[in-house]
């Protein structure tokens, strides 16, 4: 079977090219490209993309499915669905579910809930130490045999600098990666708003950013003790940034990633106490996201996610200092992000070099390329169809988004697993 795509706008986050074009699948695979007017090659179904573009779908790290123990809030299923209509055509899971993804046996049983469920790929983040307390490392061997691309504890900091180390260093023997989640533990309990004139104002307990800095500071002086491979899952101050770059002048293999959130939003808005804004760590000034979208720019920051968050209504219909933190996001990934090219801020090449090519690189994993036989895990989007979101239409089983009634602009029009297409949207 053989797939034309022809009339498209093809965004090459690796040639960094935007440009108009076709592409052929075959067999699952990316078969041939073309740019220009030229005569494409014929195929047994042609797909006039209308002027569109058409992109390699996005992978994302850090999105946190419910299975087990809280179906009700996300399943694998939903989130697929939530991710094809978003064009994320693979998902990096987090390991901070109610029954930690920490052995063999339990990271098993949600490789097969994936794949019998999941309309995208999967991939999974195994917990650091056991039940992410920071007490006991993981059988790390053996849950890179079955399956693990990288190890984390989330937002569970490691308190133990003795044992953070001795991970580091078993992972460092085993080529495996470590995600960090760059926060002083101490300083950042119960902080619901970065601190400052504003979240004074408010009320709201809060951490300065310097809380960041100082477990970065942390985390890279045990990079560069043990010598492992090394991505921040979230930065978001502009204080952190020098340190990454350092780092990496030192030869030191660390990577940086950034949520959609924090480089879309900023403090102000959680000036209304709608705890959709609340997220961990908590939105930052003006200066920051800019300094981040700057940094995405140059590539300092490597990677954009959506580190979803679903949590259910109970838990968020309550005062914001206690209300959970954490919003969805496979959804508005896209969308969201388009926000930052319409601005001028980024290229669309730009994006999806921080969206697809990055990620799948940091992970080992196929795709993020248009190039000849990568898979053909593709996105087909119109980035000026204007639209006001709903919640309550997210294929997510939470709603919990801050840009509900937001007016976006970019629609996912179209996307495809292995060349079988697995979202259609409304044209």
């Amino acid at each position: 079977m053989k797939t034309l795509f022809t009339n498209a706008r093809l965004i090459d986050p690796d040639a960094g090219t935007d440009a108009a074009g076709w592409l052929l699948v075959e067999n699952g695979a990316i078969a041939a490209t073309g740019t220009g007017t030229g005569t494409a090659p014929g195929a047994d179904e042609t797909i006039d993309a209308g002027g569109k573009c058409l992109a390699p779908g996005v992978v994302d790290i850090g999105v946190k499915v419910s299975e087990p123990g809280e179906r009700h809030k996300e399943s694998y299923a939903s989130a697929g669905r939530a991710a094809a209509a978003g064009g994320v055509t693979t998902i990096v899971t987090r390991p901070d579910t109610l029954t930690p993804i920490d052995t063999p046996e339990v990271l098993e049983f949600v490789r097969r809930r994936a794949a019998e469920d999941a309309v995208v790929n999967v991939a999974h983040i195994s917990a650091l130490t056991r039940c992410r307390q920071g007490r006991e490392m993981v059988e790390i061997g053996f849950m890179l045999d079955a399956g693990a691309v990288a190890f984390s504890d989330a937002d569970n900091v490691i308190i133990s600098t003795k044992v953070a180390s001795r991970c580091y260093t078993y992972a460092r023997s085993l080529g495996a990666l470590v995600i960090g989640h760059p926060q002083d533990p101490g300083l950042s309990a119960g902080a619901a708003a970065t601190s400052g004139k504003f979240a004074s104002l408010k009320g709201l307990p809060a951490v300065s950013p310097m809380a960041e800095r100082m477990g970065l500071d942390r985390d890279l002086a045990l990079v560069e003790m043990t010598g492992v491979r090394y991505h921040a899952d979230q930065l978001t101050a502009a204080r952190s940034l020098p340190r990454i770059e350092r780092a990496r002048a030192n030869g030191l293999d660390v990577t940086a990633g950034v949520s959609i959130h924090h480089l879309t939003l900023n403090e102000f808005d959680i000036g209304g106490y709608r705890t959709f804004f609340k997220v961990k760590p908590p939105l930052r000034s003006e200066d920051d996201r800019m300094a981040m979208v700057q940094a995405v720019a140059e590539g300092a920051i490597d990677i954009i996610s959506s580190m979803h968050t679903p949590q259910d209504e109970e838990s968020k219909r309550l005062p914001f200092e206690e209300a959970a933190s954490g919003a969805v996001g496979l959804e508005t990934l896209l969308p969201a992000a388009l926000r930052l090219y319409h601005s001028g801020d980024l290229t669309l090449p730009q994006l999806f070099r921080a969206m697809s090519l990055n990620p799948a690189a940091r992970l080992g994993l196929p795709g993020g390329r248009l190039a000849k036989g990568e898979p053909a895990d593709l996105v087909l989007f119109d980035p000026d169809a204007p639209f006001i979101l709903d919640r309550f239409k997210l294929n997510s089983k939470s709603k919990n988004t801050p840009f509900d009634e937001a007016k976006m602009q970019g629609r996912v029009l179209g996307t495809w697993i292995a060349g079988k297409r697995v979202f259609a949207g409304v044209t």
